[in-house]
Parts: C-alpha cells; structure tokens; sequence
C-alpha cells in the first residue's frame, strides 16, 4: 500500500480493537497501535482512538497507509543465494552470521543492504526504511530461507499469512543428548528472562508477561552425543526453538547462551570452529 491506500474490512470476532484489526488486515499489532495513534484508523466511519476498545465482531473499518518514506538504508553488494524470485517477492537463504536488518550496532552489511542492491531498491516499503520487504526474521547466527516482499500487495499476503500461521516454518537443527520422546510437541509461554533481560526463557503459562509459543519436535538421525532433529514452528517467537529444547534438556549444540556442549563433542566443535547454534 506504497500510494496511501487504504484498507477496509469488516472485524471478524470480538475482541480488543488492534488485536482484531491486526487478524482481519495482516498487519502487526504494533503497527496497527500506531496507526491508531496517527488517527489513520476508523471504525464505523468514526476515529477509532483507543487501542483497547472492545469490539463484538462485524464492525466496519478503514485504515489508511502513509506512503513509506524514502529507503534510509544503503544498497550494497553483497552476494545472495536467490531460491526463488519473480516480481512479488523473493526467497533467499541467509548464511549464519548474516544480520537480517539494520539496526544499532549494525548499519550496513546486512541483508536488506544485500537486497536493495540486488532488487535496485524494489522491495515493499511498508515496514519503514530499515526494514524494506521484510516479513520475517531469522536469528544472525542461524542459517535458512527467508521470503521477502518487492510489492507491497505480497507483503500484506505474506503478512496475513503469518499471522494466521497458514505458512509452515520448519528448520533442521542438531540438539544435545537424545529427546525421549523421539517426537513430541513443546507447548509453553516465552519472554525475556527475569535473571538476565538478554534472554528469553520460558515463562508461567499463567504469566502476564510474553506470549504463548508452541513447537512440533521430531527425530530424524540419532548421532552419537546428538540428535538430528526437525522442528514445526506454529508460532515464531525469539529465539523459540532455542528455548524451548533448552526447556526439555536438550538445547542446540553449539549455542552459546541457552546450553552446554555434551563433554564428547567439545573437542570435535572446537576442531570445526563451530561456535553458533546448530539451526
């Protein structure tokens, strides 16, 4: 929606207002938050000014997008592996030790740095100038496919389709140990740690703090030490399946914040150099 166009709809359930909006246009919540404080949101024809407002489901509303502003982000080349690419987005897999964006402590050298210079700056520009085409992230020192949007009509697709968890995200990772048992589903509430604000870590399932977060395990190859395992995201929570088989006593090998290495294999890691999660 690059031109200020709008989005209309009707509210599918009831709920809190952002909440609400946020299912029925695919937009974040935060996004949706501030588009509520920026008064680009009606409902029933009327401002909608607070975010909370319940709402019983059946409503009408129209929220109007600002054009993006101009990409803040320098376009560098930097090479990308491209699985696929056609005029609506773009599917690239990002090497561990990739920054997905720009950010504080990371200006330049990232993968959006990459794309606008592969892309010549055609990505969707909803989510701001750091951040062009970007719908989901990976962690910097995990390696695997990201989707980006170069229109702003995928973006909102994509977009909805998270939020609704119709796309399936799966990763191979290799965890310390043998999970008993081989397969299973790890169901428990992540946020930032209470000992270390750094971390993520599970929480209460009655916590008024962090969110809900749910991951489908499953062995592939039992390895001496180790397991090869494959894990179904529902949700995509930070640093979820870290979490959550660090929670299980089986954290990632290799991972330096939320595990020890089994003893047998820290010689062999540090032959490889291996010194980042195994996902």
């Amino acid at each position: 929606m690059g031109d200020g166009k709008i989005i209309t709809g009707v509210l599918a359930g009831p709920g809190r207002l952002d909440k609400a909006l946020a299912d029925a246009s695919g937009l974040s919540r935060e996004r949706i938050k501030a588009l509520i404080s920026e008064g680009a949101v009606t409902l029933e024809e009327r401002v909608a000014s607070n975010t909370s407002t319940k709402v019983t489901g059946g409503e009408t509303f129209a929220i109007a997008l600002p054009p993006p502003a101009p990409l803040d982000a320098e376009a560098q080349d930097i090479p990308l592996d491209v699985v696929f690419e056609d005029a609506h987005l773009i599917v690239v897999n990002k090497p561990a030790g990739l920054v997905v964006h720009p950010a504080a402590g990371n200006l330049d050298g990232t993968l959006v740095n990459a794309l606008l210079h592969h892309c010549a700056g055609r990505l969707s520009g909803i989510n701001g100038t750091l951040r062009p085409g970007i719908v989901h992230r990976i962690d910097k020192d995990t390696s695997g496919l990201l989707v980006v949007a170069k229109s702003d009509g995928a973006h909102e697709g994509l977009a909805r389709q998270f939020a609704d968890h119709s796309i399936e995200r799966t990763y191979l990772a290799v965890c310390a140990g043998h999970p008993r048992p081989g397969e299973g589903t790890i169901s428990a509430r992540i946020g930032r740690s209470d000992a270390n604000r750094k971390k993520m870590a599970v929480l209460h399932e009655k916590s008024p703090r962090g969110k809900h977060a749910v991951t489908h395990y499953s062995t592939l190859r039992p390895l001496d030490d180790c397991t090869l395992i494959e894990c179904r995201l529902e949700t995509g929570r930070t640093h979820q399946v870290r979490v959550h088989l660090a929670s299980i006593g089986h954290p990632l090998v290799g991972d330096p914040v939320y595990g020890h290495d089994p003893k047998a294999l820290r010689p062999l890691l540090k032959e490889l150099g291996f010194a980042r999660q195994a996902l």
